[in-house]
């Protein structure tokens, strides 16, 4: 018995040193190891993937452990990863918890589509898994987003994401558009009265719109204040930006008096009323304005050129404003 008790402490002894010790890891470098979990994953599955991860140690040793944790269960299917000096204890804490190998992506207010989609295409091990047509071709990226029928500009939220190391990028857009889809109907609750958009989705349009012409934080309720009146009066909005829009591949970055005149769907100088579609990715802050605009009666604005813009009730007021800032300069 006595020596079976030395076996049993020399044993227990071994195992709460191997448990605190940083685990053995193949390769040399500094990199940590790229740990996935499958959903389902059994204890045993769990310890060959620690093994084939590159964990130098046998299989048998880490199922042994996982199963003597009692913890072996409330192991997180996820991606993971096993830094240099992780001992066996910290590992299964960092499972246990779920604590993935997250990255992140930005996606940036004022963007169109297809910049959102480069975005995700050229992101941290974030993997592609949407159809090469989806650039060009705003159907096929809906209907593999399981959002048929829908145009695809202005219906993602411009934040920051956070995702696990490889998840698929239609993941990250399905998150944008439900954040959109709440932002967006949480403003349309709590707009203001008698406003001449029928529909939260008119109000992500011109929210679009605000988020292309604003060049100050400041002035975004006033520009919403100078579209909201032209709607009420059945004027045209002229705004370059969905021209822009418009025109699509064929704009240069020079828009000129032609390019006004040619009519486009997005024309807002030859068609009334708001164009078909948003025009770019709205932030919070635009779609806010579009629906509590400032109170004004202004009908017109200029670019000051310092970012800011000049506001003018009358066409009077606004040609001098624009001899002031434009043509004098």
């Amino acid at each position: 018995m006595t020596g079976l008790l030395a076996v049993a402490v020399m044993a227990a002894a071994g195992a709460a040193w191997w448990l605190h010790r940083p685990l053995e890891l193949a390769g040399a470098g500094s990199a940590p190891l790229d740990l996935n979990i499958p959903t389902g994953s059994s204890a045993r599955q769990v310890a060959q993937q620690m093994h084939d991860a590159g964990v130098r140690a046998p299989s048998w040793l880490l199922y042994g452990w996982l199963r003597l944790s009692g913890q072996s269960r409330q192991v997180q299917a996820g991606s993971y990863e096993i830094p240099v000096g992780m001992t066996p204890l910290q590992l299964l804490d960092r499972l246990v918890r779920g604590e993935q190998a997250l990255r992140r992506v930005t996606l940036v207010e004022g963007w169109n589509y297809r910049q959102l989609l480069q975005a995700l295409k050229s992101a941290e091990q974030l993997s592609w898994d949407l159809p090469e047509s989806a650039l060009q071709q705003p159907a096929d990226l809906m209907r593999a987003l399981g959002l048929p029928g829908q145009h695809p500009e202005g219906r993602f939220f411009p934040d920051t994401y956070l995702y696990p190391k490889h998840d698929k990028a239609s993941a990250v857009l399905r998150q944008a558009a439900a954040a959109m889809q709440r932002q967006l109907a949480q403003a349309w609750a709590d707009r203001a009265p008698d406003l001449p958009l029928k529909s939260a989705d008119e109000a992500l349009i011109l929210a679009s719109v605000i988020e292309k012409e604003t060049g100050a934080s400041a002035d975004r309720p006033l520009i919403a204040a100078v579209f909201i009146n032209r709607l009420r009066l059945g004027m045209r909005l002229q705004t370059d930006p969905t021209v822009i829009y418009g025109l699509g591949a064929g704009f240069d970055g020079n828009l000129r008096k032609r390019d006004l005149l040619a009519d486009t769907p997005y024309n807002s100088y030859t068609r009334a009323g708001l164009p078909p579609t948003p025009i770019a990715m709205p932030g919070l802050a635009s779609i806010r304005a579009a629906l509590r605009p400032a109170a004004s009666q202004a009908l017109y604005f200029v670019a000051r050129g310092d970012g800011t813009s000049q506001f003018s009730a009358t066409l009077e007021e606004h040609n001098r404003a624009v001899r002031r800032y434009i043509l004098d300069r």
